[in-house]
């Protein structure tokens, strides 16, 4: 039974920054793409950021570009979601996912529960 597991998601300052982490368990990590998404209140759940198995390519929603970075270590079993320059429209519940590298939610079989982020302005 695949698990995923985010962590660090709270409350911050518009400007501000934020670490996610998603720990994967049930099946070998790094065989498997890693993605991030994200869903507002009232909003579809929208695409963050993609990784490929091996970390060599990665892939950014044009709202994030610049300002979020996504990472993994396969050692670890865990992806990472670095958010820099926070703002009040990165607000949301920010879901990890596994399965294929793209940006596409049907492309990912496994979802965490979801974390949330909120950013103050």
């Amino acid at each position: 039974q695949v698990q995923l597991v985010e962590s660090g998601g709270g409350l911050v300052q518009a400007g501000g920054s934020l670490r996610l982490s998603c720990e994967s368990s049930g099946r070998t990590f790094s065989n498997y793409a890693m993605g991030w998404f994200r869903q507002a209140p009232g909003k579809e759940r929208d695409f963050v950021a993609g990784i490929s198995r091996s970390g060599g390519a990665t892939v950014y929603a044009d709202s994030v570009k610049g300002r979020f970075t996504i990472s993994r270590d396969n050692a670890e079993n865990t992806v990472y979601l670095q958010m820099n320059s926070l703002k009040s429209e990165d607000t949301a519940v920010y879901y990890c996912a596994q399965g294929s590298y793209g940006s596409r939610p049907i492309q990912y079989e496994f979802w965490g529960q979801g974390t949330q982020v909120t950013v103050s302005s």
